[in-house]
């Protein structure tokens, strides 16, 4: 079916790439060079906290009453499919469609900002990384599902109406973006040139006007931080990974896990990880394993190690194996240090979730839960279970914090627990009000946790509200109201009990992104990253823009600073920036090529649905699931940019 063509001058608008339905195949990012249930209102708690992008707005009502529906947009123009293929997604510079699902990667991201040695950088996850798209299938395949809500107002456009004028222009175009589209995508899928095809500017490209400002005069640091600005931040393509195909009677499988450190850049892949030289790409290590990873861990310690879960065996139609084996990798050599499992019972434990903390190696699952040394292996405690509660998961980085269901399915009563990661004694624990089915740990230290509140988010996005709490007493500190409709961070509570993305924490505050909104100019599309008081749960006032086009997005924290993602609009390159925790002035650290084969590739590895790390001014984006697709264009798994 046609659709409506784009104003003169914008080019056409494609979805958000999503990850694949459990039988489907994901859409894969072209390619662009040479491989290389409701709640009652808890008890004594304070109230929610004024929210949303308008700092001035009139707080929000409490807990338990109804949100205010927002007006319905109307969808915005877009432009039909080539005939050659799917068309490369653009980045986000004009309306956008509702996106098809959330819940994983696993972003996720970057290293804990608490706790975390500053060698090697770590990893996607609870602070503010890339995670599962909602709807997606598991690592533990097959694997339950949660559709995503539609978009407020059910349609794309954020607001824009289709008007008359550009009704009638209709005929008049759509042939033309057919005959032309097919030209350009042609071209810059087969194009032979890889240096052009895959180096920035000499000049560099304009950051927009998100309020940033390049280094001068030979480039600074950025205060509070490690990430130095370079005297030119464009950067250039460093290498790519091809994707790998699914194996028979598979339409899509996990490759979640992507870590850094001074040197290696290591990614999962089916049934092994590799780790590539940090700036080449060439392969330094790779650890063949029996079975998929289904979970990675989203720690690193001072000596370069973390934990994974896989499966046993490779999954068949009939045998999908379960994810029962746990690993410690070390990341330098790429050497298996060791390779553990636990029984409930008689049966073997699947986990859904693994972590680190300290020198302790935590996993757990509805089925049970264990903890081992991370160094021997040796087991050190396991969650007491009952017929009424049962470890869900647990969170790591500096302290170790358990999500603990109790009741019955209609009665749930989530615990947050910290706990000593040695011994499994709790130390602290806040007991959240009946009927929260759900919660995810954003951040150990301080202790923030989300959850979705009486399915009041409405997104998909698993939060409505974040729990701000004491470790050493376990009393909450404050309660902060998120609805759905106005931010965008997101958190997969249900089974991946540690993974958030679109978030960080840090300054004894919550960054969190507003959702995307009309910009100043026609058909643009931006939104802004606002800060909260953990203390108080009001809003700071500190606001840092996007820029017409761009849609920001907090990676990591970076010392006292912010670090940030910025998708591009159709005609620019991404983005990172550092946002000081004090001014919330922005200094880009990093911006892409704006070559359409670039850009293409970039903007199909999502922050909302990949892994995305940055660090030493490399940006790195990765895909977490791979596919049996058959398409005739190039693939790949993960992409590293570099200035310098």
């Amino acid at each position: 079916m046609t659709q409506p063509p784009q104003p003169p001058n914008q080019p056409p608008q494609q979805p958000e790439p999503s990850q694949p339905e459990q039988s489907a195949t994901p859409a894969p990012p072209p390619g662009f060079g040479p491989p290389v249930e409701p709640s009652q209102p808890p008890a004594q708690q304070p109230p929610a906290a004024p929210s949303g992008p308008n700092l001035s707005k009139t707080p929000e009502p409490g807990y338990g009453y109804p949100q205010t529906p927002q007006q319905s947009p109307q969808a915005a123009p877009q432009t039909p499919p080539t005939p050659t293929g799917p068309t490369p997604p653009p980045g986000y510079g004009y309306p956008q469609q509702p996106p098809a699902g959330y819940g994983y990667p696993g972003q996720p991201g970057q290293p804990s900002p608490y706790g975390q040695p500053p060698q090697p950088y770590g990893q996607p996850g609870a602070y503010g990384h890339p995670q599962q798209p909602y709807g997606q299938p598991g690592p533990g395949y097959p694997y339950p599902t949660v559709p995503m809500q539609p978009h407020p107002g059910g349609g794309p456009g954020g607001g824009r109406k289709v008007n008359a004028q550009l009704a009638i222009i209709v005929s008049a175009v759509v042939a033309i973006a057919l005959i032309v589209g097919a030209g350009v995508w042609y071209s810059s899928s087969t194009s032979s040139g890889g240096d052009k095809e895959t180096t920035a500017d000499s000049g560099g490209t304009d950051g927009g006007d998100g309020g940033e400002k390049d280094a001068e005069n030979g480039g600074g640091s950025a205060a509070g931080g490690k990430e130095k600005a370079p005297a030119d931040p464009s950067a250039k393509v460093l290498f790519q990974v091809p994707a790998p195909k699914a194996p028979k009677d598979s339409t899509s499988i996990a490759v979640s896990g992507s870590w850094l450190t001074d040197t290696v850049y290591a990614k999962s892949g089916i049934a092994e990880v590799v780790g590539y030289d940090a700036v080449k790409g060439s392969k330094v290590w790779t650890l063949d394993l029996p079975g998929p990873v289904c979970e990675a861990s989203d720690h690193v310690t001072e000596d370069g190690r973390t934990a994974i879960v896989y499966k046993p065996r490779m999954p068949a139609k009939n045998d999908p194996q379960r994810c029962t084996q746990v690993a410690v990798l070390d990341l330098a050599t790429g050497e298996k240090l060791w390779s553990e499992t636990a029984k409930s019972g008689t049966q073997e434990i699947s986990f859904n979730n693994v972590t680190v903390s300290g020198n302790t190696v935590a996993a757990a699952s509805t089925s049970g839960g264990a903890a081992w040394d991370l160094t021997s292996g040796k087991p050190l405690w396991s969650p007491k279970t009952s017929d009424s509660c049962y470890d869900a998961g647990y969170g790591g980085g500096p302290k170790l914090v358990a999500v603990r269901k109790c009741g019955s399915y209609d009665q749930r009563q989530l615990h947050i627990q910290t706990i000593d990661p040695k011994s499994g004694k709790v130390v602290s624990e806040y007991k959240m009000t009946e009927g929260i089915e759900y919660a995810a740990v954003v951040s150990t230290d301080p202790l923030v946790v989300a959850a979705d509140v009486g399915d009041s988010a409405g997104d998909g996005s698993g939060i409505s509200d974040f729990f701000s709490i004491d470790n050493k007493t376990g009393k909450l500190r404050t309660r902060i109201s998120a609805p759905g409709e106005e931010f965008a961070a997101r958190c997969d509570g249900i089974t991946r009990i540690e993974h958030c993305n679109g978030l960080a924490v840090g300054n004894d505050r919550l960054y969190i992104p507003t959702e995307e909104h009309d910009g100043t100019a026609e058909y643009s599309r931006t939104n802004e990253v606002v800060a909260f008081d953990l203390a108080t749960g009001k809003q700071t006032g500190q606001r840092a823009d996007a820029g017409d086009g761009y849609t920001i997005t907090p990676l990591r924290m970076d010392g006292g600073n912010i670090l940030a993602y910025k998708r591009p609009p159709y005609d620019k390159g991404g983005q990172v920036v550092s946002i000081d925790g004090g001014t919330f002035e922005q200094t880009k650290l990093l911006e892409n090529p704006a070559t359409d084969a670039v850009r293409d590739a970039e903007t199909g590895m999502s922050p909302r649905s990949s892994e995305v790390l940055f660090a030493q001014g490399r940006l790195y984006m990765s895909k977490v699931y791979a596919s049996d697709s058959s398409l005739d264009r190039k693939e790949y798994l993960a992409i590293a940019f570099g200035t310098g």
